[in-house]
């Protein structure tokens, strides 16, 4: 037998999901994580689904893992003294950017503008000039380029970035930089752009470069320690490191490449969610990923998840290829106040995290948070039942902390508890928007797939205020995270820029081009031991108007390419272009970027169906409790998931436990069991 690991560390905890190559079934595990190193929290994670599952851990061949190493290390700035090589006259290229000011109007007098990941003062400029067609116009001065990279070691550098003007037309001369700085700065980590991102647009490609060796120590410790200690106990293993375009990358190019990996956490459960609605028979979804620190929004059109090419964490923004993702700061131990000045009341973004956690988790914590308002409420059982199987819920703790809110305000227990959950749910509603309303797309048109440990509590409030019906709780929930690392394929993609109006060139030049990134892309699957005749490749293209900024970018597949032409790509983009802003215009198109993605096949995973039964769930029913609900206590019935049944239809209020979440059905409201366990909330 062999096995498939998938694991997502999240800020709160850690999940595990492990399936069996040959029968396609599948064991989960939940336990905290561990901020200070998360690979304790992993390989304790590790530990406990091998032996949920009764086997050896040698017998895991393939761990998947999604990471936020990455992530963290530019939100806290952690990162590495990063050195930057820019060409002569260019020396300014981060401190220039681009003249965009986060705000609105007013934002300029309240944006307080982030250092440089690279400072100017570890900025040096290399003597040399590639023109914008790939031609030499100034040859490298390597003399004095060695007297400055001496300079710079001296200065402490831990990581070198080089990032010449052009160098997306010719990479000849950065490529000689990095042989001279080998030779002088001997054990520094080089990045060149033009391996990174063979792009136009200077300052992009620059900041993209300069982002991959600020992270990359962090990151490549992170996986080399961590394949260290999975390779003790499993011998034949393969680690693969979640990308943030939702693809698998290898420990090797992870090391290499990490600003790929810069969404990588959130990516695993848009991978799972879309996996699992396919199962039920829904393709237009908007995934609702609620932790115990943030929540993660994204949309699904047709199957597949949104990409952007640009990945945002903080007010670092890279060129990297991500499953367009939304975070906003609500959790589950997202935390409640009442400032003193405005006596409003205020939740997250701030979380109680792992760390001491949640007041009803008796481990220290005192501050509200939300998991202790929906224990509060009813939502969240305490007593006997535990969470994640092995961490009891304290009511009298979590009384304790919400009195804090409810003294400030003047209000009562309940009515101050009811008050938090309704701010973290207009929050979760926002983030809705932004990936829905704001890109031309009307949420009533889209299902809702709730997961995370916290989502399917509030899955049915936000579900209620974007009027996005069915709201589907998939089995599992607390876990689909790892479910998508666990069943993601591995990918890779080239990429270079050409830039020509349609009629400037041809169909045939740009198949030719097509057909040759094709080829570099696969070179990755092929290194990892994937057939050809398990991988695919997909085409994308970024075009725009000519003399217009905006790219927007189009995916076709070559076939239809080389049936139709430049007519293919040409009326996607103002297919696209009226989507986004209701017109097209009738002036010439220009192609700016190419790209192809090479992915391997998929890995089998057997859907579990549930035994048939009647409308009627009372065999699954725990107990009767009070719920308050609406403004008032209503009584309620508690379920055990485990033991309904096809075709049954939980009528609101009520609350359905598992091992790794709790689901909440409002009143007016019924859940409806399919065949696979999902959970699908209307209103009655």
């Amino acid at each position: 037998m062999s096995y498939r690991l998938g694991v997502d560390v999240g800020g709160t905890f850690t999940d595990l999901l492990l399936i069996n190559e040959q029968t396609g079934d599948i064991y989960t595990a939940k336990v905290p994580s561990t901020p200070h190193d998360s690979s304790v929290g992993v390989l304790n994670g590790i530990t406990k689904v091998c032996k949920n599952a009764g086997i050896d851990p040698n017998e895991i061949t393939h761990f998947m893992h999604g990471t936020t190493v990455a992530t963290n290390t530019v939100l806290t700035g952690s990162g590495a003294k990063v050195g930057l090589v820019t060409t002569k006259g260019y020396r300014q290229v981060l401190q220039i950017a681009r003249s965009f000011v986060p705000g609105g109007l007013g934002g300029w007098v309240i944006y307080n503008k982030s250092a440089p990941l690279a400072p100017l003062a570890l900025t040096i400029e290399a003597d040399e000039r590639i023109g914008a067609r790939g031609e030499v116009v100034r040859k490298l001065n390597v003399a004095a380029l060695k007297r400055d990279l001496k300079a710079l070691g001296k200065k402490g550098i831990e990581a070198l970035t080089i990032s010449l003007i052009n160098s997306f037309a010719n990479p000849e001369h950065e490529k000689q930089v990095a042989k001279v700085a080998a030779e002088v700065l001997p054990g520094i980590p080089v990045s060149i752009s033009s391996e990174i991102v063979p792009e136009m647009q200077e300052y992009e490609r620059t900041i993209t470069t300069v982002a991959n060796s600020y992270v990359r120590p962090k990151v490549e410790t992170y996986v080399r320690n961590l394949h260290k200690q999975v390779s003790k106990t499993m011998k034949k293993v393969q680690l693969h490191i979640l990308r943030s375009d939702g693809g698998l990358s290898s420990a090797k190019a992870a090391e290499a490449y990490p600003v790929n990996l810069l969404m990588s956490g959130p990516a695993g459960g848009v991978s799972g969610a879309v996996w699992v609605a396919q199962q039920a028979g829904f393709k237009n979804l908007l995934t609702f990923d609620m932790g115990g620190t943030s929540t993660d929004v994204c949309l699904v059109e047709n199957g597949k998840a949104q990409l952007r090419r640009e990945t945002t964490v903080g007010d670092v923004t890279v060129r990297a290829s991500s499953v367009d993702v939304r975070t906003v700061g609500a959790g589950g131990g997202s935390i409640a106040k009442v400032p003193e000045l405005t006596k409003a009341l205020r939740v997250g973004p701030e979380s109680a995290g792992a760390v001491p956690g949640p007041a009803a988790y008796d481990r220290g914590g005192t501050l509200p948070t939300v998991t202790d308002a929906n224990v509060v409420l009813g939502y969240l059982p305490s007593g006997e039942v535990r969470l994640g199987g092995d961490m009891k819920i304290r009511k009298d703790l979590a009384e304790k902390a919400v009195k804090q809110v409810a003294d400030a305000l003047g209000l009562s227990l309940k009515q101050a508890a009811a008050g938090i959950i309704d701010i973290v749910n207009e929050n979760m509603y926002g983030a809705c928007r932004l990936v829905s309303v704001e890109k031309g797309y009307d949420p009533r048109d889209f299902s809702l797939i709730a997961f995370g440990g916290a989502g399917p509590l509030h899955a049915n409030a936000v579900g209620k205020l974007l009027g996005s019906w069915p709201v589907i709780i998939p089995p599992g929930p607390g876990v689909l995270c790892a479910y998508g690392d666990a069943t993601t394929r591995v990918r890779d993609e080239a990429s270079r820029t050409f830039i020509r109006r349609f009629s400037e060139t041809s169909a045939k030049e740009v198949a030719k081009i097509f057909k040759a990134l094709g080829s570099d892309a696969s070179k990755a699957l092929d290194s990892e031991g994937i057939a050809k005749a398990d991988q695919s490749i997909s085409y994308q293209v970024d075009i725009r108007y000519h003399g217009q900024g905006l790219l927007l970018t189009v995916d076709f597949e070559l076939a239809e390419f080389e049936a139709r032409g430049l007519d293919v790509i040409g009326e996607r983009f103002d297919e696209m272009h009226k989507q986004l802003f209701t017109f097209a215009l009738p002036h010439e198109k220009e192609l700016v970027n190419m790209r192809a993605v090479a992915q391997g096949k998929p890995t089998f995973v057997k859907p579990q169906q549930l035994e048939k039964g009647s409308a009627d769930p009372s065999a699954a029913a725990m107990a009767k409790l009070t719920l308050f609900v609406e403004g008032r206590d209503q009584e309620g019935t508690l379920y055990d998931r485990g033991k309904l049944k096809s075709g049954n239809v939980v009528k609101g209020p009520a609350i359905v436990l598992e091992m790794d979440s709790t689901t909440l059905i409002l009143p007016n409201h019924v859940g409806r069991v399919d065949d696979w366990g999902n959970i699908l909330i209307t209103p009655a």
